[in-house]
Formats: structure tokens, sequence, C-alpha cells
């Protein structure tokens, strides 16, 4: 599962209309409001504490803050029905790392493990509508695709720290979820790496199956030796996946 590069070079506010900026800063405030009440619910309601809240909000401040400074990539009118729902799944994802980083005792608490996991497959389901609903509504842009790519990419890396907290897999599950940036550093280092990559329903497929893995994995009941064979598939196809996009991009350069 790698990723097409995209490049956003300068920032260019002059380049957003008035009407997106109201938009996407609406949708966003709002999108961030309610996901601040829903942290300070759940630092309550599940004993996460206050450390909890405190970096979900920053975490999801800090990626609502790249969305707003990628905007010039979105070439529509509006902030769109897609990037709403990448929205609420970036607000998600950030409760679950925050939970993951800074809760002691995650594997002694059974109940908050399962919250994970329900947050995670509602994370999971909303993962295909935002993409439906940019292509029904004519709103695909670089930035919706980034976006997504990005709330994925944080999503998978959190998971497999969390599979290696609890002790569902040794140290090498974290190669599931720092792959995608070592691939993107390495088109920072290598020229060749740097080419554009087709759109493929293999990296599709292949995300689908880290994140479902992982959330498998994260479950209470799957334990130690089926959770090492499981995040061993989702990293064996991980693997498989970069490895055919990093021999089409290197073939690419070497050709150019």
């Amino acid at each position: 599962m790698a990723s097409e590069p995209h490049r956003f070079g300068h920032w260019r506010p002059d380049a957003v209309s008035p009407t997106l900026w109201s938009s996407a800063l609406s949708v966003l405030t709002v999108v961030f409001t309610a996901a601040s009440i829903v942290y300070l619910y759940a630092s309550f309601h599940l004993a996460l504490g206050l450390a909890v809240t405190a970096s979900a909000v920053t975490m999801l401040l800090l990626i609502f803050g790249l969305v707003l400074y990628a905007l010039p990539q979105h070439r529509h009118a509006r902030f769109g029905h897609a990037n709403l729902v990448t929205a609420i799944r970036a607000a998600i994802v950030s409760l679950v790392g925050a939970t993951v980083f800074f809760t002691d005792n995650l594997e002694g608490v059974e109940a908050l493990v399962w919250t994970l996991v329900a947050l995670v497959v509602t994370a999971l389901l909303l993962d295909g509508i935002d993409g439906y609903l940019a292509r029904r509504y004519r709103q695909e842009s670089e930035l919706g695709a980034r976006f997504d790519m990005e709330v994925d990419a944080l999503l998978i890396l959190i998971l497999s720290i969390a599979a290696f907290t609890l002790g569902k897999a040794g140290l090498w599950v974290l190669l599931i979820g720092g792959m995608r940036y070592a691939f993107v550093a390495a088109q920072a280092i290598y020229p060749r790496m740097r080419g554009d990559l087709p759109p493929s329903n293999r990296r599709k497929l292949v995300c689908v199956i880290q994140v479902g893995a992982l959330c498998l994995i994260l479950a209470p009941l799957v334990t130690p030796p089926y959770s090492v064979a499981i995040a061993a598939f989702a990293l064996a196809a991980l693997v498989y996946s970069f490895g055919v996009d990093v021999v089409h991009l290197l073939r690419a350069g070497k050709r150019a």
C-alpha cells in the first residue's frame, strides 16, 4: 500500500475562494467542537483522564490545521460531504491514538479495548463512504485524496503500536505502521522514487486488510499465536504491495 505522491508546493491562501474558506472552517469547527465534547465525556465515562482528552484535542487540531494549509488543492467551491466524513474519521482516529499513547495499563482494561475496537470498526466503515461521496458529488481533489490517505496511515500506525503494547505481536509489528512513512522518506532521498503511481485497487484492498487485521488482533479474545499469524499475514500483504510500487517507480525512473 504505497501512496501516490502529492505535491502541494507553496501555500497560497489567495488561491482559495472566500466561499471555500467559509465552508471548510464551518465544517472543521463543527466537527472539532463536537469531538471535543465527546472526548471530554469519554474521559470521565471511561476514566481515561484529562491527558487523553488534551492529547486527542491537540492531535485533531494539528490535523485540521494541516488540512487548512492544503486547502488551495481543493478545486471546488465547497469543502464537500466527503471531506466532512474524513474529518469525522480524523476525530475518531485522534481519540484512538490518544487512548493508546496515554492510557496506563491498557491491557488490563478489557472494556476500554473493546471500545477502541468499536471505534476502529466505525472508522473503517466510514472509510468507504468518503470516496463514494467524492465521486457521487464530483468533488474529488488532491486535498481529499491526501486527507483520506493520511488519516488511514495514521490509524494503521496507531493500531500497530497498540498491537505491540498489548503483546499481540513482537516489535516487528511496528513495520506495518511505519512502512508507509519509510516509503515517503525514500521518496525524499531517492529521486527515482518520486514518480507518479497509477490508481490501484490493490492499494485500497491492502489498506483495508491492514486496518481490519490490526483491529481484529486488538480484540481481547484474539491472543498469540493467532494474533501473531494475522499480523504476519497483514505485513506480508503490505510488503508485497509496496514492493510492486517500488519496482514500478524504479523502472519508470530508469527509463526517464
